[in-house]
């Protein structure tokens, strides 16, 4: 059976990759979250080939992700993580390129427009990390996760307002996910207790998101759980050239959850 996860694989700074590749026209990468068994193509399979249809569309798993390999170290930093994005353009051949970050990958979107602005166009911020805010016990639960399928199915319940979006069978797919081999080893490394801290080594200065100057869209779930609105309207705030969409009846699952309306706005937003 093809695993759907696994997609192409490119050499990034020593690192082997593992990223989709879809569509035809700009650049536009998508930057996954920070869950348990997290994937690119878990996280963005429902936008994918919709976002494709205007865009050349790629999803890699991020270094210590997926199907990405680990570093021998087992040290993960913002840094770190922004070299293996830069390196990954810079295989593929773009000078730069739009980028949609969810959660963690929001905040990786974000150290890349304030460190990097040359190479972001555009950028698309969905339920983002990337700001200072007090721990939530729903993140505190995601980055401490335990691997079993009960403890998978109340995380996915955690992501999503309508918990109809969560069957036995997807809660059982993800626990598989996260207990391939290195995956927990991975995870547990990158988000140790204290929590907070985390948050803080994944948070640009403000001073350097209010010089941000390429335009964005920042979206948010009302019942998100994990990530507060509070960060997305400190975005909205701070960054000069930017729009906040707000979606009822969503947690921290905007792109599965509200996925038609999503893939709208940000195909819309990328193309104008």
């Amino acid at each position: 059976m093809t695993n759907l996860e696994i997609g192409k694989s490119i050499t990034v700074n020593g690192i082997k990759t593992n990223y989709h590749d879809v569509g035809e026209g700009r650049p536009v990468i998508l930057i996954h979250g920070s869950g348990p068994g997290v994937t690119a193509w878990a996280n963005w399979r429902m936008n994918l080939p919709v976002l494709a249809e205007g865009a050349r569309v790629i999803a890699p798993d991020m270094l210590g992700f997926g199907y990405t390999d680990r570093p021998a170290d087992s040290k993960y930093t913002m840094e770190r993580w922004c070299d293996h994005l830069i390196g990954l353009a810079d295989a593929l051949g773009l000078d730069d390129f739009d980028i949609v970050g969810n959660s963690f990958g929001g905040a990786l979107a974000v150290s890349m427009a304030a460190n990097h602005p040359q190479r972001v166009r555009k950028m698309v911020l969905m339920g983002a990390a990337g700001i200072d805010f007090e721990l939530t016990e729903a993140l505190d639960k995601v980055w401490g996760y335990e691997p079993s399928i009960k403890a998978m199915r109340e995380m996915l319940d955690i992501f999503a307002y309508d918990n109809s979006l969560v069957s036995d069978e997807l809660a059982e797919l993800r626990y598989k996910a996260s207990i391939q081999p290195g995956f927990q080893e991975a995870f547990s490394a990158m988000f140790p207790a204290p929590r907070q801290q985390h948050i803080t080594a994944l948070s640009t200065p403000e001073d350097q998101i209010a010089k941000i100057e390429c335009e964005t869209l920042i979206l948010h779930g009302r019942e998100d759980t994990v990530l507060p609105m509070s960060n997305s309207l400190r975005f909205l705030d701070l960054i000069k050239n930017s729009e906040l969409h707000v979606f009822g009846k969503c947690g921290h699952w905007t792109q599965i959850e509200h996925k038609d309306t999503f893939n709208k706005m940000v195909s819309d937003f990328l193309a104008r």
